[in-house]
Order: C-alpha cells, then sequence, then structure tokens
C-alpha cells in the first residue's frame, strides 16, 4: 500500500465538499438536493464510479464548476467519492445538511474554501480517501480581541443576529 496527498486545484476563495457515497444514483440525487434547496445555485458535482464503466460522473449548474469538479475527482480517483464546488456567493452552510441527508451519502470529509490535501490509501485494487488536510495548523489560541471579531465577522456577514 501507498500514502500518497493530492492537492485540491480551485480559486482560493471557491468553496467545496469532498464526500463519499455508495451509488452511481448520487450523482441525479446530489443534483436535485442541491437545486431544491438553494434556488439558482451555481455549482459542480463529480463522482467516481467504483464498478462498472467506472467513469467519472458528473452534473451542475455551471460548466466551468463541473469542469473543477470533474478534474479534481480524477485527481483524487477514489472510488465512490464525489466532489461538489460551489460559486461565488454560495456556501457549504447552505447545503451541507441537505447533501449529509442524501441516502446514498456515507460520510462528508470536509467542506470549505480552505486549501486542502486529499490523504489518498493505493493498493492493487484502487484508491481510498484517508482523510483530508484542511487549512493549516493553529498558531494560538484566541484573546478577547479575536472573540470579538470572530462574533463581529458573523453579524456582519449575516450567520448571527
Amino acid at each position: 500500500m501507498q500514502l500518497s496527498a493530492v492537492k485540491v486545484v480551485k480559486p482560493d476563495a471557491t468553496n467545496f465538499i469532498l464526500g463519499q457515497s455508495h451509488f452511481i444514483k448520487s450523482v441525479e440525487d446530489l443534483h436535485e438536493a442541491m437545486v431544491g434547496t438553494v434556488p439558482g445555485i451555481k455549482f459542480g458535482l463529480a463522482f467516481c464510479e467504483a464498478s462498472g464503466k467506472r467513469l467519472v460522473r458528473h452534473s451542475g449548474t455551471d460548466g466551468s464548476l463541473v469542469e473543477m469538479a470533474c478534474q479534481n475527482a480524477t485527481n483524487v480517483g477514489a472510488g465512490h467519492s464525489f466532489f461538489v464546488f460551489l460559486g461565488d456567493g454560495f456556501f457549504p452552510v447552505n447545503v451541507l445538511n441537505t447533501v449529509k441527508a442524501v441516502p446514498e451519502v456515507c460520510r462528508i470529509f470536509c467542506a470549505t474554501a480552505n486549501p486542502v490535501e486529499v490523504l489518498i490509501a493505493e493498493t492493487d485494487q484502487g484508491r481510498g480517501i484517508v482523510g483530508v488536510i484542511d487549512g493549516f495548523s493553529p498558531v494560538g489560541i484566541e484573546t478577547a480581541e479575536d472573540i470579538q471579531w470572530r462574533k463581529d465577522l458573523l453579524r456582519t456577514i449575516g450567520y448571527k443576529l
């Protein structure tokens, strides 16, 4: 078995969800979940089929995001993994519970705009996701000033009243 890290390639501010599901039906069900939760959402979705033709299946509402999802899914190449890349102004918090509620979804590895490395284990059979490195390590503990900044930010962007 070999271990490696695959960097997710995306613009810095682009949010995405990386997960694992268990059935080709995931592509259509995830698409329906996204458009049913946030009208007008822009996203691209790619799913790595783990048997049969073993294709990267895809869908979405924005061609460039679908292409980004397909490229990253191909780079990771882990069976039954999926990527959902979100357009500007759309965030995982808006769709994450709906994505998790799709019956075929087994696991969410991350939902972030941070730089991510996907940790891959590879055997003769194929590839699997061991985990992710999401962002960077902390460099300290927040102070009272940092706490106030965090609270103000959440209210400024409308996530708290």
